[in-house]
């Protein structure tokens, strides 16, 4: 499995914490050349000096379509080929929409879904130009599998970022871009740190990038886990909304009580 990433340029956004910062360790550990964005230079440069200086660091607002298209342009002249672009971006609070501020909801779609979007649309031209192509990763979440009660800017964030995954896949099929999506259920992390409700299946971020970077390598569209936990809430999924929507509101019910 090394060799999948030995020498490979890679571009992970939102680098600086959580998934994306051990899927930035895990693939330096596999010889990848990185480059690593978030909004925090001063951990994208700590970040940098644990894995051995060598990596690109490219502070980076993912709100900025601007500034993404810009940092897209900067390493496709400054690397020989760009062979994938990892979208870990993310803004959480738990809580339901009436629950949160405007600049909670703001920043939940302005990062998270238009996030994703400039990055689309930015990496999507460099990946088709260039000879073998290249993947383009979005990471959603099994929260956007159905309508998630009591997190709604986040759960329906997510659930249009594996739209945009599924639709982007079909439409640039056969024409060297390689569109993937990352559905992760309950990862430890400084996210998912301010959940006071329990969180079934949990694992940590280190054991999430292994899966990550070993899917990745696979033929494939969807890399989700864990895998009970996962396979629990596609069976949800595929429930008719008569029967979903009551044992949500049972589960909401039941949460309330007990938080």
């Amino acid at each position: 499995m090394t060799e999948r990433w030995t020498g490979k340029h890679v571009w992970i956004v939102g680098a600086s914490s959580g998934i994306g910062r051990a899927l930035a360790v895990e693939l330096a550990g596999q010889e990848a050349v990185l480059a690593l964005s978030a909004r925090r230079p001063d951990a994208l440069e700590t970040l940098n000096t644990q894995l051995g200086g060598g990596h690109r660091v490219v502070p980076l607002d993912v709100a900025d379509g601007a500034a993404v298209r810009a940092a897209a342009q900067g390493l496709a002249a400054a690397w020989p080929r760009v062979d994938a672009v990892v979208f870990m971006a993310a803004v959480y609070r738990p809580g339901g929409l009436l629950a949160q501020s405007d600049a909670d909801v703001g920043a939940a779609v302005a990062v998270n879904l238009g996030g994703a979007l400039h990055l689309a649309r930015a990496a999507i031209p460099l990946l088709r130009a260039q000879d073998g192509g290249g993947q383009l990763v979005l990471t959603a979440s099994v929260a956007g599998y159905r309508g998630m009660p009591a997190s709604q800017p986040y759960s329906a964030t997510k659930a249009a970022l594996i739209a945009l995954a599924e639709s982007l896949r079909i439409e640039h099929a056969g024409q060297g871009v390689d569109v993937r999506v990352i559905n992760p259920g309950f990862v430890r992390t400084p996210l998912t740190d301010q959940n006071t409700f329990a969180m079934p299946g949990i694992i940590d971020a280190e054991r999430a990038a292994r899966i990550i970077a070993r899917d990745l390598a696979r033929p494939g569209f969807e890399v989700a886990f864990p895998r009970g936990f996962v396979l629990g809430m596609k069976a949800l999924r595929a429930l008719p909304g008569f029967l979903y929507r009551p044992l949500a509101r049972a589960a909401l019910r039941g949460a309330s009580k007990t938080a």
